[in-house]
């Protein structure tokens, strides 16, 4: 049956929550945003995990709400625990969870947004999770055995029905990344890098850079945009635009990012070549770099390596895989109400895939 008011999609209300620690959740809730167009649908937004004034560009979610959240302190590409407890407000967390009320809403939704996932499961009330955390839940690529890692996804925002993301389904029910299907326009412009690090020392990124005077590298740094320098004339250093970046994106040749999962799946997806670098003591990217690796689908460096870079560099080939509008599915999926994962939908929809090399 479904849980809808009589039934009747024209009478949903859904409260969704979004993580925004990363711009990859964001990313993920504007493709979705997009697909709730023309439906008979209220959909009210919650963004959690930085300052409000460094959102940018959030026209797609109207007049959203937002709350301080959680977030990770890290320093160096290293998660900080110390920093991480002395930077997050526990106690206007609680207040947040305890205040918001969600009792007039069809649906809640969460993209790892702990907020709303803890005030609803405080309200007795059905939750569904999209997000790659979710396939943690099941079988898929774990590195190392971090308990403690793996317990704060399980529980930093847990929800009644997950719907995993990942780049392969590892037999299990989940769905294939959630992006903006749009294929490549601008070809692929050769020696052209974007790099997006947002959690190194942008100095010490340029120094890694310097000696590569062949490449165009185009740095995307959470502090703005800053001087490089006459020796390092090949490198400009932006601060965050999405316009900006997607400009950008269009026509280069690879990717140098975290082991995220967001920016990972569109470089695939455009066909970009892609080298990650987990963030220390984060079990998430540390699992997604190992995925990566054992799929053949990306390069990997623990640490800022100038031999993983200069090899990688070297490399001419990229893996080109389409996914399908899996946002459309997802929106659809919601609109039914019946909130259950049939396994014939996951496999139809990993059907459309088409890896290309």
């Amino acid at each position: 049956p479904c849980l809808y008011q009589h039934g009747d999609p024209s009478q949903v209300k859904i409260f969704y929550g979004v993580q925004g620690t990363g711009n990859g959740h964001i990313t993920r809730a504007r493709a979705i945003a997009q697909k709730f167009k023309g439906k008979d649908v209220q959909v009210d937004w919650l963004f959690t995990g930085r300052p409000k004034d460094q959102f940018f560009e959030m026209e797609a979610f109207g007049d959203y709400q937002w709350r301080a959240g959680l977030t990770f302190a890290t320093s160096h590409g290293n998660i900080q625990y110390i920093q991480t407890a002395l930077r997050n407000n526990l106690i206007e967390f609680i207040r947040d969870i305890r205040n918001l009320d969600l009792s007039g809403y069809d649906l809640v939704v969460t993209d790892f947004e702990p907020v709303t996932a803890w005030a609803a499961k405080m309200q007795g009330i059905k939750t569904v999770g999209i997000g790659h955390q979710y396939a943690f839940g099941h079988k898929i690529p774990i590195a190392g055995n971090d308990v403690l890692g793996l317990w704060i996804l399980k529980y930093f925002a847990p929800a009644t029905v997950g719907l995993g993301v990942h780049w392969h389904h590892f037999n299990g029910p989940i769905l294939p990344p959630i992006i903006e299907t749009k294929a490549p326009d601008g070809g692929h412009k050769p020696g052209k890098i974007i790099v997006y690090l947002p959690f190194e020392d942008v100095q010490e990124v340029i120094t890694l850079l310097k000696a590569y005077t062949d490449f165009e590298f185009h740095v995307y740094n959470p502090g703005g945009a800053r001087p490089t320098g006459g020796d390092a004339s090949h490198i400009q250093v932006k601060g965050l635009s999405r316009h900006e970046f997607q400009k950008d994106f269009s026509d280069c040749a690879g990717v140098i990012t975290n082991a995220g999962f967001e920016l990972p799946s569109e470089s695939l997806h455009m066909g970009k070549k892609l080298l990650v670098k987990p963030l220390h003591g984060q079990v998430e990217q540390l699992c997604n770099a190992l995925a990566l690796a054992e799929l053949g689908l990306a390069d990997v460096m623990h640490d800022l390596d100038t031999a993983k870079i200069e090899s990688w560099l070297a490399k001419e080939s990229a893996h080109l895989i389409r996914f399908p509008d899996v946002p459309a599915a997802v929106v659809d999926w919601l609109m039914q109400g019946k909130l259950e994962v049939d396994q014939s939908w996951i496999e139809e929809i990993w059907d459309r895939c088409e890896r290309i090399n």
